[in-house]
């Protein structure tokens, strides 16, 4: 009966209006694709595939935050998510390389994502929900985006793409993956830097050598970026319980050892 009532609620607050106004706009996109650079019925399923998987994941997100709207920031997230759906659709139907529509969402969607995070905190309504989504578009274009450039210098620039979900699939495995990280405006910029160098090497505006100097240039900095932080996670991840009890054991028959250990030593 709860389950219920919050799906009514979700479904009569304005969150459900507001992607159904996202999901209208994804088919009009689509259209205009179509009607532009020819859009086939691969790009076709494609887009609609990402639009309703989207607009899924979306809902349960904010069923689960008990949320039925948007923040301002979610709204250009949104917008942003739209483009995406955009060049997953051209990048599935083939569309030529270094097609201007293509460059020109991929430069939107990407501007956009240096919008949605001051207008979260302008107009403080940063949440958990957000900054998750506002990542997972940001995850599945530079996917999207280094498919579109294996197509041209080969499957090797797949790893740009499929790195942040192998982190994600190691860390059911491994669950001290999930621990937060401290900020980083390094991890930040490797992050921004992909897009970026993506973008340009998908736009054809450069010699196809110096895209691919640019894309094993991006793709070190991310296998850096990782590489740095699971050191990080791996060298905080939680004492096995077994190495908890005998610690445990060990400060109650010497508590005065215990009490004189230096700050932040591992014994």
């Amino acid at each position: 009966m709860t389950v219920m009532t919050v799906g009514s609620e979700f479904r009569g607050g304005t969150a459900g209006r507001e992607q159904a106004g996202a999901a209208a706009a994804q088919l009009a996109l689509l259209a205009a694709l179509w009607a532009t650079v020819g859009l086939d019925t691969v790009g076709w399923l494609a887009g609609t595939a990402y639009a309703a998987g989207t607009w899924a994941l979306l809902a349960a997100g904010l069923r689960r935050a008990g949320r039925r709207s948007l923040g301002p920031a979610d709204h250009v997230t949104l917008a942003r998510a739209v483009l995406v759906g955009g060049v997953t659709a051209m990048v599935a139907g083939g569309v030529a390389y270094g097609t201007p529509l293509l460059t020109g969402l991929t430069t939107v969607a990407l501007v956009l994502d240096a919008v949605d995070g001051k207008v979260a905190r302008r107009t403080g309504t940063a949440s958990a929900l957000g900054a998750r989504f506002d990542m997972e578009v940001d995850a599945f274009l530079i996917l999207v985006l280094s498919a579109r450039l294996a197509m041209t210098l080969g499957p090797w620039v797949l790893v740009i793409g499929a790195m942040r979900y192998a982190f994600v699939a190691a860390a059911w495995v491994l669950p001290w993956l999930n621990a937060a990280l401290p900020p980083s405006f390094a991890r930040k910029t490797v992050a921004a830097l992909q897009g970026i160098v993506l973008l340009v090497a998908c736009s054809g505006i450069v010699p196809v050598g110096v895209a691919a100097a640019l894309t094993v240039f991006a793709l070190a900095s991310l296998v850096w970026s990782f590489g740095r932080d699971v050191l990080w996670l791996w060298r905080h991840r939680p004492a096995p319980r077994a190495d908890l009890t005998v610690a445990a054991d060990a400060a109650e028959r010497t508590p005065e050892l215990v009490g004189s250990a230096p700050a932040g030593r591992a014994s």
